[in-house]
């Protein structure tokens, strides 16, 4: 069995939970069976001990990794620490986190929101990325973005919307600005949910991308094999 430490960095709205359930439940579901996932929630000071485990999942949060909050610093700290000591996913956050504490840097996009269904280029291949895809579609919901990433990082997913939308350190550290883990469903209340904060036209067209087929299939299958000993 693969021991997964999912870092919980935040929360579904509480009405969307009662429905579509929390982020390490989702993450749960991803990875499905041969996975042990065990959760940690960061904010509440919980850390893994990370050479205990096969790998570690960062999720999603409506925190930016630029803010002051002590959880945040702290989890910057554990990734540079954990780096080598087990295999690192990140989503989203997770991937923004990763960004920012290996040396890149992320900010608050001039682009604005980022919702719906988005299309990536596929850039780099790795073995883990079976099957073999040219481009991904994949459910997003964010403003923040890695704009800047170092000499050690390789692109593996872009857009002309999100130029660093997959990224590597090595073979041991992947992350995505996407959410494989969101079902349609939860994508499409989630952005529903925020209209008024999001231009009403630009949730239209969201809610309309997300009846679209997905490629969710194949960035998990991307991430169960990235994380298998």
């Amino acid at each position: 069995m693969t021991r997964i430490a999912i870092l919980k960095t935040g929360a579904p709205p509480p009405v969307l939970a009662e429905t579509h359930s929390d982020y390490p439940a989702m993450f749960g579901r991803l990875l499905g069976e041969g996975f042990s996932p065990v959760t940690f929630d960061v904010q509440a000071g919980q850390w893994p001990d990370a050479p205990t485990f096969d790998g570690a999942i960062i999720t999603g949060s409506a925190a930016g990794v630029y803010e002051d909050d002590a959880w945040i610093g702290a989890l910057l700290e554990w990734i540079r620490a954990a780096r080598g000591q087990t295999r690192l996913v990140g989503v989203c956050f997770g991937h923004q986190a990763m960004a920012q504490a290996l040396g890149g840097r992320v900010e608050k996009s001039e682009r604005g929101w980022g919702v719906g269904l988005h299309r990536y280029d596929v850039v780099a291949e790795a073995p883990w990325m079976t099957p073999a895809a040219a481009t991904v579609a994949i459910p997003v919901s964010h403003q923040d973005q890695v704009v800047a990433v170092p000499s050690t990082a390789r692109a593996l997913l872009r857009s002309d919307f999100t130029p660093f939308a997959g990224l590597a350190w090595g073979e041991d550290a992947i992350s995505f600005q996407g959410h494989p883990e969101f079902s349609p469903a939860y994508a499409s209340d989630l952005t529903a949910g925020r209209r008024g904060r999001i231009d009403g036209a630009l949730v239209d067209q969201a809610l309309e991308s997300l009846s679209k087929p997905n490629d969710r299939a194949v960035v998990s299958d991307w991430i169960r094999g990235f994380l298998t000993p």
